[in-house]
């Protein structure tokens, strides 16, 4: 009689009380949805809803308690399934703390709460994607330093060296650490890629030095001499070139531009570690090539 359907004002009526996005507002790189919906003193009661009107644009305005009988029960607004069970997500944003901070909160929460024994619950969302990609970069990490190892392998033609070289790598992450705790920053996808970075970068030092140690050796000198000799004249290319890399990504790491809580614990990284193992390695290679180097 009134030209309507069903459909047609199951939509309007939700679309007034649950909402619509009209748009979405950009506040850098986050997009934020703008919810429109009625004010809370026209949605919240049943007979608030009985008065909302269902033609909007008509020539007589006809409220829903025209057409339909409005009473309160209880039911889910929608049914979700996850992998065909029935299932329920809470979703939440977080401010002021970290998100293993939170995710360590929730489980504590959740482990202490009596759940019943048909019920399962799973942390997903940026949790899931951040423990997925920890594992791929621990396994690029691992790659990376195999075809570290192999390149070296080759061109000094000694399985040992390329071992003593490697040992520049934990310096580094030592570094890496103690600054990331005294910086109170967290590990997340950008530190583990400045690593990354590391393993390729700190061991240029120390090839250098060996290198030329094992230089001089096939020339004649004794074994500690060379090592004495080899210190003094690669001291200089080692710290210009450590120094060169660190003052290039300083500026990224004192923040400036946009964006640079997501540059600047790499850059914080790959500097810390980059000192740390340049300054270690100066003191430790050495020892550890005249400990084991025949």
């Amino acid at each position: 009689h009134f030209g309507m359907n069903a459909y047609d004002v199951a939509s309007l009526i939700k679309n007034k009380i649950e909402g619509f996005v009209a748009t979405k507002f950009k506040e850098r790189d986050k997009r934020i949805d703008v919810r429109v919906y009625l004010k809370d003193d026209q949605r919240r009661r049943a007979e608030n809803i009985k008065s909302l009107i269902v033609n909007p644009g008509g020539d007589v305005p006809i409220p829903l308690s025209s057409v339909a009988n409005v009473s309160i029960l209880s039911g889910p607004n929608e049914i979700r399934r996850v992998d065909q069970d029935r299932s329920a997500i809470i979703s939440a944003n977080i401010a002021d703390i970290s998100l293993k901070d939170a995710v360590e909160k929730i489980y504590d929460v959740i482990q202490n709460y009596p759940i019943p024994p048909e019920f399962s619950y799973e942390l997903t969302g940026q949790n899931k994607e951040m423990k997925t990609s920890m594992n791929s970069l621990a396994m690029a990490m691992i790659l990376a330093m195999f075809l570290v190892y192999i390149v070296m392998a080759s061109q000094f033609e000694s399985f040992l060296h390329p071992f003593l070289i490697l040992f520049t790598i934990p310096m580094a992450f030592i570094g890496v650490f103690v600054t990331l705790f005294v910086l109170n920053i967290p590990i997340g996808i950008t530190v583990y890629i400045g690593m990354i970075v590391l393993v390729g970068i700190v061991v240029n030092n120390a090839i250098v030095l060996i290198d030329y140690i094992n230089t001089l050796r096939k020339r004649g000198m004794e074994k500690l001499e060379a090592i004495k000799q080899a210190g003094r004249v690669r001291l200089r290319p080692i710290l210009i070139t450590t120094f060169t890399t660190v003052l290039g990504l300083f500026p990224m790491a004192i923040g400036l531009g946009e964006g640079t809580e997501i540059r600047a614990p790499m850059a914080v990284s790959i500097i810390a570690g980059l000192l740390s193992a340049t300054f270690l390695s100066l003191i430790l290679i050495p020892v550890v090539y005249n400990k084991f180097s025949k």
